[in-house]
């Protein structure tokens, strides 16, 4: 038996339950770990109030990210044995594989040997944003040393993993944020320059900063409105990577004039590519090994907490990852 986190119907922060669960031995090619920290994610809020792009089977568990020790193996595995501290790449179905729980099962091309240098507590942070955001600036983007990216609710840990993988390779990051009260904040963690833009002119503020020729790369997480001004400021044949589309207002799609690239994103078409994520994780794995890459935690809960940790998941104060201990 273990104790798991589950909801057994859709809503708010407080359906979530610390239920204890049997815990099978894992399967042939899993892996069976001993939940150390949890890493939490927006897309874990979305499942469990109905509005994710997965539907959760009642009653369901949840959870993208965990680290800990190896507890069991499972026939067929190789590299890993019990007592390895490892950390978990986001699968495709967290109502499949859930990470909230003292123990938790995973397919072994998931589980990462992830630096000792790293806390528990970075660990369980680390996958999610750095994937997220290797995948649209390395991998589609391919952007390079002094291309201007713009970066949207730059302040959530994959705006600031994009701050981070920007400047490990001498990219100039312009952290775009609502309100001037992290700019600060963004300047002290890597932003070249922070556009505040519920109070200053976003078009003008990026063609300011990027001059004539304009923003090669946005990486954005709103969508909405701020498609225009940020479109604006695009460079012909510039490409916006699309991730979050947090804005419940609709998206315009701008005229062909600057011939551009728009592109929707998801984390799990580097997931489900053997060869993308093998060489997403070794940059990643590189990154962190250095210091380049260096998780922001931005609170820490113990597991008994789960409800407040989503509440201020919700509450958007956070500058970085919210991560449980368990």
């Amino acid at each position: 038996m273990a104790r798991v986190v589950r909801f057994h119907e859709l809503g708010g922060p407080e359906v979530l339950r610390i239920e204890n669960v049997d815990t099978p031995a894992p399967a042939s090619g899993e892996i069976q770990i001993r939940v150390k920290a949890l890493g939490i994610n927006r897309a874990e809020a979305l499942l469990r109030s109905g509005t994710y792009i997965q539907t959760a089977p009642l009653p369901s568990g949840l959870g993208l990210e965990a680290a800990g020790i190896v507890e069991m193996v499972g026939q067929g595995v190789d590299g890993f044995a019990p007592g390895d501290a490892v950390s978990i790449v986001p699968p495709l179905s967290m109502a499949r594989w859930p990470a909230y729980g003292e123990i938790a099962t995973y397919p072994a091309e998931l589980v990462v040997k992830h630096p000792p240098s790293l806390s528990w507590e970075e660990a369980a942070a680390a996958w999610m944003q750095y994937l997220t955001a290797y995948g649209a600036l390395i991998d589609i983007a391919k952007f390079q040393s002094e291309d201007f990216v713009v970066i949207t609710a730059a302040s959530s840990s994959v705006g600031l993993a994009a701050i981070q993988i920007a400047n490990m390779i001498g990219a100039i990051p312009i952290a775009v944020t609502r309100t001037s009260a992290k700019k600060r904040a963004l300047l002290e963690f890597g932003a070249a320059h922070v556009i505040a833009s519920a109070e200053e002119d976003l078009e003008a503020g990026l063609k300011r900063i990027a001059g004539p020729d304009g923003v090669r790369v946005v990486f954005d997480a709103v969508g909405g409105p701020i498609f225009k001004p940020l479109t604006a400021a695009m460079a012909p044949g510039g490409i916006l990577i699309e991730y979050g589309g947090l804005s419940l207002d609709p998206t315009p799609f701008p005229l062909p004039a600057k011939t551009l690239t728009l592109r929707g994103y998801l984390v799990h078409e580097i997931v489900r590519d053997p060869v993308r994520l093998q060489a997403a994780k070794a940059f990643i794995l590189d990154g962190l090994s250095s210091g380049s890459l260096k998780p922001a935690i931005a609170r820490t809960f113990p597991f008994d907490q789960i409800v407040e940790a989503h509440r201020y998941l919700e509450s958007n104060e956070q500058f970085g990852k919210i991560v449980v201990t368990v």
